[in-house]
């Protein structure tokens, strides 16, 4: 076993507030004049989680904003519409590999999402987030699963995905009824 394999999971940075502020105003300097929302979630939005470094962002429109014009502003800034990835309503984009590199975006490990602000997923990453940071225990009791499927995925990012798939669902889907039990 390679014992110098960064870890997988680590500890919560605050670093990662900055992170995603500093991909929040290049984003808002194309789409400065549109109607959205950006917002920071997964688990490096949540304050004392051990998370993936990588910074998890869905920019949020209403019904007067076209997702034709946010994908044209994405472009832009060398994005590309990837699909939605086989979640309903929520579009993902990735960068362009290119000689040139921008100063925040290709430097900041980050996961780009476009939602409609009725999107089922989106209501899930919101719910979900605000409830661990209210709640110490399930917050605790959800990076002792992250931690024990990096363990047992040997820190592999594509074992842990699909392992999580598996053994954190039925916690996280405890925790969204919660989530919806206390906004009822």
């Amino acid at each position: 076993m390679n014992n110098t394999r960064e870890m997988l999971i680590q500890n919560y940075q605050p670093g990662w507030a900055h992170d995603f502020n500093s991909i929040k105003e290049v984003i808002k300097e194309v789409l400065w004049d549109t109607e959205i929302t950006i917002e920071h979630v997964g688990s490096t939005a949540v304050k004392d989680l051990a998370a993936k470094p990588i910074i998890d962002i869905d920019i949020v429109y209403g019904k007067n904003m076209s997702f034709k014009t946010i994908q044209r502003e994405l472009e832009k800034l060398g994005y590309y519409h990837n699909g939605d990835q086989g979640i309903k309503e929520r579009e993902a984009f990735k960068r362009k590999k290119t000689d040139t590199k921008h100063s925040v975006l290709d430097f900041i490990t980050h996961h780009l999402y476009v939602c409609p602000v009725h999107s089922r997923e989106l209501h899930r990453h919101i719910l979900f987030r605000d409830y661990l940071i209210k709640n110490t225990n399930e917050r605790e009791a959800y990076q002792k699963i992250k931690l024990e499927i990096a363990k047992k995925a040997n820190q592999d990012k594509k074992v842990y995905a699909k392992l999580k798939e598996t053994m954190a669902k039925e916690f996280i889907e405890s925790v969204l009824e919660k989530a919806r039990e206390e906004n009822t």
